[in-house]
């Protein structure tokens, strides 16, 4: 793949893992997020180890820090990208903040913040990079989501507390990326929105607990989002464009292999 690629949320798990394969497509990458480097975070990961990575393979990569909750960066992104590396081709909207907590006492402040970053920030950085895109009859626009997106099923109830606001996020994205897929389709732009088809064990998955008690069949390789990611990027958008899918099910669709979990 020819051109630049914007990843937010690329410190670590499933956006360094497209950051990392976008760069071995041929796409001059820009990663964003929080964690410049290492110990900025109580998580492991950082721009830094996602930037060393792709170099080390031979790939062009740029580190833009910020923090998509604040207005100031989210207005800075696109500006910054375009300066170093040049118009921008493709969008990876991954980057998310999250806090499981019950509704009952879900703060506002976190309640803000979780949309800041998931919702807001995807839409605005949308509308940053659509009038180049529109420009250039090119462009391709990827929004990650999630299956706490997908209403719980019931009664009774058995879902995990603390996941209904995360699902909204998550739900507004979908809604977002298949009302804008029809808004910009006679201009060449493809927008689509992945989620994984398992739970991908991420530093963030880890730390939240999320894997305990989850058998390993159910567990899922970041590069499989990060090949589902590519083929949805790369791919002719009069056709493929409007997706709100799932990384396997996506690949098998297209014929491509589906990478395994590293043990």
């Amino acid at each position: 793949m020819e051109g630049v690629a914007l990843i937010t949320g690329a410190s670590r798990g499933i956006g360094a893992a497209i950051a990392q394969r976008f760069a071995a497509g041929g796409a001059r990458v820009a990663i964003t997020a929080r964690t410049a480097q290492e110990g900025d975070h109580i998580l492991e990961g950082s721009l830094a180890s996602t930037a060393n990575r792709i170099k080390a393979a031979g790939g062009r990569v740029i580190t833009v820090t910020a923090d998509l909750a604040k207005q100031t960066d989210r207005e800075r992104i696109v500006e910054t990208v375009e300066r170093e590396l040049g118009p921008i081709d493709v969008l990876v909207n991954n980057a998310a903040v999250t806090y499981f907590e019950p509704v009952i006492k879900f703060p506002q402040r976190h309640y803000e913040v979780m949309f800041d970053v998931q919702v807001r920030a995807t839409f605005e950085l949308t509308q940053r990079v659509l009038p180049g895109m529109i420009e250039r009859k090119r462009g391709w626009i990827l929004n990650i989501s999630s299956r706490a997106a997908i209403h719980p099923a019931g009664p009774p109830y058995s879902g995990r507390r603390g996941s209904t606001v995360y699902g909204m996020c998550k739900a507004a994205i979908e809604r977002f990326s298949s009302g804008l897929a029809s808004e910009v389709y006679a201009d060449g732009i493809a927008v689509n929105c992945l989620s994984p088809s398992g739970l991908v064990p991420t530093p963030g998955v880890v730390f939240h607990h999320l894997t305990d008690g989850v058998s390993e069949d159910r567990l899922e390789a970041p590069e499989v989002m990060a090949e589902a990611a590519y083929a949805l990027c790369d791919g002719d958008p009069a056709v493929l464009t409007g997706k709100v899918t799932y990384a396997r099910p996506l690949l098998e669709e297209l014929g491509l292999p589906v990478p395994v979990l590293a043990h």
